[in-house]
């Protein structure tokens, strides 16, 4: 019998009894003599020890173990593990990982990473320094040695607990000046200022920028360390987000930048151009259905543009508290409708208000105070269409599978003019014989 297997029974009742060391002792060694040590025991053993490994261990481990020991154990990680050690491996160590993967587990996964666009698990990075609590600062530091040429330097690590939830941050200096024998647990900082991985880039910008921090570290909702986000990468980022939704909004493309071809500038912008164009038509062949009274009533001609010009700034307003409320995902689909009637409700509290000025405004400008009412009945109406449309089009393009942001405001801008021009000169043509 050789040494390794007098040894197998040894570390058979190690790994059953005490998992959670066994983890931890392998983290405390360098990466190839932890690979070595796993590929000398049964898949079964390896497999235990595995949900408790910090994930950049697991992940480095994983990379380069045996095919035949990876099925054993990637059926005993629970999917949001497996989606977070995901994150931390290469292309080509995640096609791996993944092929080993059963299909449920698989499809569990994908719902764990599908972050929203601009969230910080969508910009986080992996590459960080991480430990157990209860390892000890000797440990630690001689990881770090073993780590540097490999890993971008830092001034922070991060430490977890048994379940990977993050417990506290340690700078190299109080690590330093620690104990040896010391665990980290006793040295740590346990207050940790963390970004959840579903919180949008700006609000990530401004508590940065508030505390004055260069990096945060990223959490799923059980507070599980998932990774870090820089300042630097944010700033970039909130450029390219602010221009991009501008330009959507507007009907440009999102990737379009100042010295993009023109080939490229117009297949982006053209198809929207047609598109205000037959909207424009649309709100043209309103008036076009009242010549008769314009031609009466000349000064109808005056307001038009006022009664349009209002409805569109105010369904500006609820879009713009929509889409950010869409980003930051505040608004539940179930809620969806409390929304619209909020904003509509808001639109119509304004339009009394505004309607109220401009009639009288109306009534002393032209002497006519039916004038007056007629301008106000139909800013009522529009601002209520402005704040229903406003609300409503990111919506329904939400729910229709569209990019909220893709030029809401030409079709928005279409809603108002089109309610603007209709309900004014309707209400003119309810009212012609005291205007005449």
């Amino acid at each position: 019998m050789t040494a390794s297997e007098n040894l197998l029974p040894l570390l058979r009742r190690y790994f059953d009894s005490d998992p959670v060391a066994a983890a931890h002792s392998l983290e405390s060694l360098s990466e190839e003599d932890a690979l070595s040590a796993l590929k000398e025991i049964p898949a079964d053993l390896a497999a235990r020890i595995f949900p408790h490994l910090e994930l950049t261990t697991a992940a480095a481990l994983l990379k380069d173990l045996p095919a035949d020991l990876l099925p054993p154990i990637v059926e005993k990680l629970d999917p949001q593990q497996s989606a977070s050690i995901l994150t931390h491996l290469d292309a080509q160590a995640r096609e791996r990982f993944v092929l080993n993967l059963p299909a449920k587990l698989k499809k569990s996964i994908q719902e764990y990473l599908a972050y929203p666009e601009d969230s910080a698990g969508r910009m986080m990075i992996t590459s960080m320094l991480s430990f157990h609590e209860d390892l000890q600062v000797k440990d630690a530091v001689n990881k770090i040695r073993l780590l540097a040429q490999k890993q971008y330097p830092s001034s922070y690590a991060y430490v977890v607990d048994n379940t990977n939830r993050l417990a506290g941050v340690i700078n190299m200096r109080d690590l330093m000046l620690a104990s040896p024998e010391a665990s980290l647990s006793s040295v740590m900082r346990r207050e940790v200022f963390a970004v959840n991985c579903f919180m949008d880039r700006e609000q990530i910008a401004d508590e940065l920028g508030r505390r004055k921090f260069f990096a945060a570290p990223v959490v799923d909702a059980e507070g599980r360390l998932l990774g870090i986000v820089k300042a630097e990468k944010l700033i970039k980022g909130i450029q390219e987000e602010a221009t991009e939704d501008l330009q959507k909004m507007f009907g440009a493309g999102g990737d379009e930048r100042a010295f993009s071809t023109v080939r490229f500038s117009l297949g982006k912008r053209l198809p929207w151009l047609f598109i205000n164009l037959v909207t424009a038509f649309a709100a043209g062949a309103v008036v076009a259905c009242f010549e008769g009274i314009i031609a009466k009533i000349t000064v109808l001609a005056v307001f038009l543009p006022i009664v349009a010009g209002q409805g569109g700034n105010a369904g500006a307003q609820s879009l713009a508290v929509v889409m950010r409320g869409l980003v930051m995902r505040e608004i539940r689909p179930k809620e969806s409708w409390k929304l619209v009637f909020k904003e509509g409700f808001v639109g119509l509290i304004n339009g009394i208000l505004i309607g109220a000025v401009t009639a009288g405004v109306a009534w002393l400008w032209q002497g006519s105070p039916m004038l007056g009412l007629v301008v106000a009945l139909a800013m009522m109406v529009n601002l209520v269409a402005a704040g229903l449309a406003g609300a409503g089009i990111p919506l329904l393009m939400k729910q229709m599978g569209f990019d909220p942001a893709q030029s809401s405001n030409i079709v928005l801008t279409t809603v108002t003019d089109i309610v603007g021009f209709f309900s004014f000169l309707g209400f003119a043509v309810l009212f012609q014989e005291y205007l005449i």
